[in-house]
């Protein structure tokens, strides 16, 4: 590394920095150093302000509190993104299909996993193909059995923050439930009062690229895509055919695993 001027330069990459501390934490993602440990879950993070708002996560803290209800935040930025539901506010717009949204992580989000198809990361376990490494690692904890997220008012664990959020709305009345004002149906995730109300109001605004399809939910998309494309996402793992959809290799694995019973037997 060297100053240019009054600047600091990376070496790897070009950008430039005014602190030269600044530039020693930014070189972590050139070299993958990560100095500061989780003591609950031995997660590792590039910077302390991360590994502090991650540890949150098992403390309960939510110091960022919203002056319009009564949720709280572990991080300002989740906050600030927050408020924006309150004032209708989506600065973020996709290019392709108009869908607004409040987080700029939200859009990359979705142009993604609804207007690409590109899915680089594979299971070494079994090969199974997805769009985003945190995908990719929230599927491995299938495999591994590893359960990260703990309760703080009881022994349950889970693979993925969110069932903890509705373990705590559930199980111990933490939080709030978000409920349909047309039907009253109860919600432990905005995004699934989002999806089941644009299916009161039949909007669809997720839509094919290959055809003049409209759905109301990504998921519904996703599968729809699987039509056009050739890709066979889930292998069983007794005889090693491939299948497009879920549900037919549920179906398959049940009558392969009791055929190969059936040999076994006799």
């Amino acid at each position: 590394m060297y100053s240019h001027g009054s600047r600091y330069k990376c070496t790897e990459c070009g950008k430039c920095f005014n602190n030269n501390q600044v530039l020693t934490v930014h070189r972590r993602i050139h070299s993958g150093e990560k100095p500061f440990e989780c003591t609950v879950c031995s997660k590792r993070y590039t910077k302390s302000y991360d590994l502090v708002t991650h540890s949150r996560i098992h403390s309960g803290e939510k110091p960022y509190k919203c002056h319009l209800c009564d949720k709280a935040f572990s991080r300002s930025e989740s906050l600030t993104t927050h408020i924006r539901v309150h004032t209708g506010d989506k600065p973020y717009k996709c290019s392709l299909c108009n869908k607004s949204f409040t987080a700029s992580s939200n859009l990359h989000r979705h142009t993604r996993r609804v207007h690409m198809n590109i899915r680089p990361y594979d299971c070494r376990y079994c090969g199974k193909l997805f769009k985003s490494s945190k995908d990719l690692k929230h599927h491995v904890r299938i495999h591994t059995g590893a359960k990260p997220y703990s309760c703080r008012r009881c022994s349950d664990r889970f693979t993925r923050i969110s069932q903890l959020k509705t373990h705590l709305l559930k199980s111990h009345n933490e939080g709030t439930w978000l409920t349909c004002n047309i039907c009253h149906k109860k919600f432990s995730h905005s995004g699934n009062l989002k999806e089941h109300l644009r299916r009161h109001g039949g909007v669809k605004p997720y839509v094919c690229n290959e055809c003049p399809m409209r759905f109301c939910t990504a998921a519904a998309l996703r599968c729809h895509h699987l039509k056009h494309s050739d890709i066979r996402h889930f292998c069983c793992g007794s005889c090693g055919k491939y299948f497009k959809h879920k549900s037919c290799i549920v179906r398959h694995f049940n009558r392969c695993s009791a055929g190969k019973l059936l040999i076994n037997d006799v």
